[in-house]
């Protein structure tokens, strides 16, 4: 495998995402890994990759490897690359100088080569774009170092020692954005580490189901149902490992696309026995207890957390009315989820909180099983075809945890869920009715806290305004906002503004991620 050191990047996840995608093995782990579990891995390691990070090397408490594990690696000639502020690190430690630039690089730059270099194999365009963010840069090389690659302002933005097969980039090669991004990577994996492609999603089932049947034992578990795919395919996975020692929770929070409660029956038909559904399918009404909590909470972080709080709480009492002894609680937590609500493999920000990541209580009745938490929603997708999904369930739009309390900016009431619910429903037709709905990765509508004067009939009106979001992404954690049609962004608009009462402005979000988030809130 590929050992990948977090020193805080909210690209982390992206590497191991490529590497990946390109069927070779990895796994993340904290910068201050241990010298004994360097050791214990030490046979199965074909290469090291050090992440960026938010810090800067020369700084006193900036993230480090500890010089012993990294002459550990050296001295048993293991691979490394590292990238942004990984390369920085190494130039740092091994004897070069890292300073403030005078000139920042962020976002798109153009970068050329001045020597040959197994990274840069079997990529013929010199002047080619690359992902950039950082202000520090690599001033004096390392003994026994070259550069490489230079950018457009003069600085490094990639160094080597060949021999010892030590590699920078100052550039992200796992962004989209990067050209030959991806080349770059397979040329480090292939050409410098000699790993071979082994990792497929088949043999990822397989140890999930036999690492869920053995952790389980003889007890039984409940799944957090929410109908879409993350869940759906986890109470496959746990169905496929213990039967019906499982029990599915499906929560309806007054918080749901419209018609989700109809639908989740059917969709488990395919999969799950009838009497499975009968008798181990429970549907709880919560309406009224999100709704209440959430009155007059206007901050998208208590929104959070109240939801995940009162979720838990009606999963604990829903279990006192199964009379098996439930031990384990399942639910569909994905990668992004986990990166973007706190650090749990090195120093990244924490950017949001997920209600189920966040915003579960710290004493919890319940042992958590999330087999898909270091997967993206792509992976997820494509274990879920391989499971036997419907493409119903597998190409559903993402849908967050927290529902629609996330998309109405302000306080949550009835009478603004119902509205929202209503031109979401609209936007869902209309893009399924063009043809561009398996080409956008999520499109919605989000309930603006401020109303506009209009006028309708002659008569002045003084109502909501709702936005559109529509992005294309491979896996969330970049995305760029999808150009929808003029003709249907006007049929939308149209449809809303006649359809429903309470709105007379429609807006289209033209913004990214980075630097906005997916979601609103």
């Amino acid at each position: 495998m590929i050992l990948i050191l977090d020193f805080g990047s909210q690209y982390t996840q992206l590497i191991a995402r490529r590497i990946r995608e390109i069927k070779v093995y990895c796994e993340i782990y904290p910068y201050n890994i241990s010298i004994s579990d360097i050791r214990n891995k030490i046979c199965e390691i074909k290469g090291i990759v050090f992440s960026g990070g938010p810090d800067s090397v020369y700084k006193k408490n900036a993230p480090k490897i500890s010089k012993k594990v990294l002459d550990y690696f050296v001295k048993n000639n293991i691979p490394i690359l590292g990238i942004c502020y990984g390369m920085q690190l190494l130039g740092n430690m091994l004897g070069g100088k890292v300073v403030r630039g005078k000139i920042r690089e962020y976002g798109l730059i153009k970068v050329n080569f001045s020597n040959k270099s197994l990274l840069f194999r079997n990529i013929s365009t010199n002047n080619f774009i690359v992902w950039m963010s950082h202000t520090d840069n690599v001033k004096i090389l390392p003994n026994g170092f070259k550069k490489v690659a230079v950018t457009q302002n003069g600085l490094i933005s990639a160094f080597e020692n060949e021999q010892k097969k030590i590699y920078g980039l100052q550039f992200h090669p796992e962004v989209k954005h990067t050209q030959n991004g991806l080349q770059i990577i397979k040329n480090f994996v292939f050409l410098v580490c000699n790993e071979k492609q082994s990792w497929k999603i088949e043999n990822f089932i397989k140890s999930s189901i036999e690492e869920i049947r053995f952790l389980v034992g003889n007890s039984y578990a409940i799944c957090a149902l929410s109908g879409g795919v993350d869940s759906t395919v986890v109470a496959t996975l746990l169905y496929k490992a213990i039967g019906e020692r499982l029990h599915c929770i499906f929560v309806d929070n007054g918080l749901l696309r419209f018609g989700e409660k109809e639908r989740i029956k059917k969709i488990l038909l395919p999969i799950f026995s009838r009497s499975f559904i009968k008798n181990n399918l429970h549907i709880i009404d919560a309406k009224n207890i999100f709704l209440r909590r959430l009155n007059n909470i206007t901050d998208p972080e208590t929104k959070r957390k109240i939801i995940g709080k009162t979720f838990i709480e009606v999963f604990e009492h829903t279990v006192k009315k199964i009379k098996p002894t439930i031990s384990y609680l399942a639910q569909g937590t994905l990668y992004p989820d986990v990166i973007e609500s706190m650090s749990i493999k090195g120093p990244s920000k924490t950017i949001k909180t997920h209600h189920n990541v966040g915003g579960i209580p710290k004493k919890l009745k319940f042992k958590l099983i999330e087999p898909l938490k270091f997967l993206f929603k792509d992976e997820v997708r494509l274990l879920g075809k391989r499971l036997g999904l419907s493409e119903d369930i597998l190409c559903r739009h993402p849908f967050p945890g927290p529902g629609l309390a996330i998309r109405i900016i302000g306080n949550v009431t009835k009478e603004r869920l119902c509205l929202l619910r209503q031109a979401d429903k609209i936007i869902e037709e209309e893009i399924l009715s063009s043809g561009l709905y398996k080409k956008v990765w999520q499109s919605f509508a989000v309930l603006l806290p401020v109303k506009t004067v209009g006028i309708m009939g002659d008569m002045r009106t003084y109502e909501n305004v709702v936005a559109i979001r529509a992005v294309e992404s491979q896996d969330a954690m970049t995305a760029d906002w999808y150009k929808l049609p003029y003709e249907l962004l006007c049929k939308i608009s149209n449809r809303i503004i006649n359809e429903v009462r309470g709105v007379n402005r429609i807006v289209y979000d033209i913004t990214s991620k980075p630097p906005a988030t997916i979601e609103w809130e």
